[in-house]
């Protein structure tokens, strides 16, 4: 955390972890705004094909969820796209199980309408499954999904860059065409779609208990939940391509098409939560957090109240905390110079009325003080040195 990738994004944190790299959040210090960032080396030729697929899809809708850049340095790759901070549907099964009718055909549209829009620039999906549709975090409101991960994604038509005997899918979710080793067909991302269909519905996906690819073919379209959608999803599944809708935007009317009352008032309600981590520390909402200042002396003594008037103490009074200025005890007033009387206002000074004339002069520089002696003493002092030289002079005539 704190290293700044090619200059522009900070890396913030880890939001995912997975096998071709982890996912950062990224604060952009050119653009001001935090993003969702992949991270992964260049020493993997097979991540770094799946990077470099996945960076050159470019498919502007709100369903679709594709990078914004890439860059590179010091033998690492990054490419930055948009935060969606709902989590997945994948997620959204784990946390409420079977979904219903009406997510159902509201997901099910959404994700129809971003595959129209991919299929339309010439690309096949191929990884359609509930991890890789990511949702917004909108509560209890109308969801918002969008398809991301073209890691595996292909030219329409474009033959296939991998052996036969490899596998580029997600069992479970490839059509079986697809998993014969056929080329890249929006048909394909179709069946995908449907299989997503009856997960939603039922809550979990056909034939995951690891049947064989033939046995699977079969047991998909068997699979389909009897309901208003079940014609839909029906043809989405169907074994052979050629009787699968002939694109995704004759799959959605159909769908939407089908009349789906919306949840029941008292169905426990479906909420997408905000799935992403609290804030490391220095790092809010609205990017870096400026450090606090250190506290100080003066911020942190405490200060006096000043005395109020009340009744009269009945004993000597407490003696008084002196407040502070700039973390120094500050001069209190003086006894002799004032006092203050058990009614609280202010007595006249006990010092006498010669020292106060003088106190309120010019001060002037103060002499070393000097011990003086009485007159009386002194006529005294006199008078006995007068007797003691006669006394001497009378004895020595």
């Amino acid at each position: 955390m704190g290293e700044v990738f090619a200059g522009r994004y900070e890396l913030v944190d880890v939001l995912g972890r997975g096998g071709m790299g982890d996912v950062w959040r990224v604060w952009d210090l050119r653009e001001r705004v935090f993003r969702a960032a992949k991270l992964q080396r260049q020493s993997d030729g097979a991540a770094l094909l799946r990077f470099v697929r996945e960076s050159s899809t470019r498919v502007d809708h709100p369903h679709v969820l594709t990078p914004a850049g890439w860059w590179a340095d010091d033998g690492r790759v990054l490419f930055a796209m948009p935060i969606v901070a709902g989590g997945s549907v994948a997620v959204l099964l784990a946390d409420h199980g079977v979904l219903g009718e009406w997510w159902a055909a509201t997901l099910g549209g959404q994700l129809l309408d971003a595959l129209a829009a991919v299929h339309a620039a010439g690309i096949v999906h191929r990884d359609v499954k509930p991890s890789n549709l990511l949702l917004e975090a909108t509560g209890t409101g109308r969801p918002v999904l969008r398809l991301s991960d073209f890691g595996i994604a292909a030219g329409v038509d474009e033959p296939r860059l991998t052996r036969h005997t490899e596998v580029v899918h997600t069992p479970g979710y490839s059509a079986p065409e697809a998993r014969r080793g056929a080329d890249p067909d929006p048909r394909h991302d179709l069946y995908a779609a449907g299989v997503v269909l009856i997960e939603l519905l039922t809550g979990r996906r056909p034939g995951r208990s690891g049947s064989p690819s033939e046995s699977l073919a079969e047991s998909v379209p068997e699979s389909v939940p009897a309901g208003p959608l079940a014609g839909v999803i029906g043809r989405l599944v169907a074994a052979d391509p050629d009787d699968r809708f002939a694109s995704a935007d004759e799959a959605r009317a159909a769908l939407m098409a089908v009349p789906v009352p919306p949840p029941a008032l008292d169905a426990e309600p479906v909420e997408v939560f905000d799935q992403l981590p609290p804030w490391p520390a220095g790092w809010g909402p609205g990017g870096p957090v400026p450090a606090a200042p250190p506290a100080t002396v003066a911020d942190s003594a405490p200060i006096a109240q000043p005395a109020t008037a009340g009744p009269a103490a009945t004993g000597p009074a407490a003696p008084q905390a002196r407040p502070t200025v700039n973390g120094a005890e500050a001069a209190q007033p003086s006894a002799v110079t004032a006092g203050t009387s058990s009614t609280g206002t202010t007595t006249p000074s006990a010092r006498p009325a010669a020292l106060g004339a003088q106190a309120a002069e010019p001060a002037a520089p103060e002499r070393p003080a000097s011990r003086r002696v009485p007159r009386s003493a002194m006529v005294l002092a006199v008078i006995g040195v007068g007797l003691l030289v006669a006394a001497v002079v009378t004895a020595l005539t």
